[in-house]
């Protein structure tokens, strides 16, 4: 097992290499010895990397020349990153996001922020009345959507918005619970949003964390 995890190490790190443009399609990759070194692993882990990254045509190894890049990978965007991280890393890192995001929204929204978010509450409240799930999942994101843009901080609002494609994830996987789950949480959000139109930041911050707590 220790083995394997080397090997998918070094597959890592030089797939890496590969999608950064460090190693380009049609150059050798470096001797043995060199990998060796640059990974501190042994012989048999450098080789179980390069015959696996080998037979899934990424390199080429050529007999009495070396080895050789085959084809170039595309680098991972964020929202596939997140795609295949693990749960309860995704929910530290949206933690932290979502806390700092209504804290800023305390201080920064417009009356134009405070009429999305109204809206997409009243929507929200709309398909729970109407039991229209994929609606409500979609008010849902858009209401939070919306108080990231109103803490006018655009890095954030980018990294939020490349988590809304995991948390919709989330809400197909439990698909039956969701009504439920949306229906007790909207007060919360009712809350949330009064909380950030009088900008009392130790509020909003507790009903976000009330919220993630819940997982919703």
């Amino acid at each position: 097992m220790k083995r394997i995890n080397l090997s998918d190490k070094v597959i890592t790190a030089l797939k890496s290499d590969i999608a950064s443009g460090k190693l380009k399609k049609g150059t050798k990759i470096p001797s043995e010895p060199e990998l060796m070194e640059r990974y501190e692993v042994g012989r048999s882990t450098i080789r179980e990397a390069i015959k696996t990254l080998a037979m899934s045509g990424i390199l080429k190894v050529q007999q009495g020349s070396g080895t050789f890049v085959a084809s170039k990978i595309k680098s991972e965007t964020l929202a596939q990153r997140l795609r295949r991280a693990d749960f309860e890393e995704i929910n530290a890192v949206r933690s932290l996001l979502e806390i700092e995001i209504v804290r800023l929204a305390c201080l920064n929204r417009t009356d134009k922020d405070i009429s999305a978010m109204q809206d997409h509450l009243i929507q929200r409240k709309k398909a729970i009345e109407t039991d229209q799930q994929q609606k409500c999942t979609d008010a849902d994101i858009a209401f939070h959507v919306s108080i990231a843009k109103a803490s006018k901080n655009k890095v954030l609002v980018d990294l939020y918005q490349n988590f809304t494609s995991v948390i919709r994830d989330f809400f197909t996987k439990r698909k039956e619970e969701n009504m439920t789950y949306f229906a007790r949480s909207h007060k919360w959000h009712e809350e949330l949003a009064l909380a950030i139109i009088n900008r009392n930041q130790e509020s909003a911050v507790q009903l976000i964390k009330t919220l993630l707590n819940n997982n919703y």
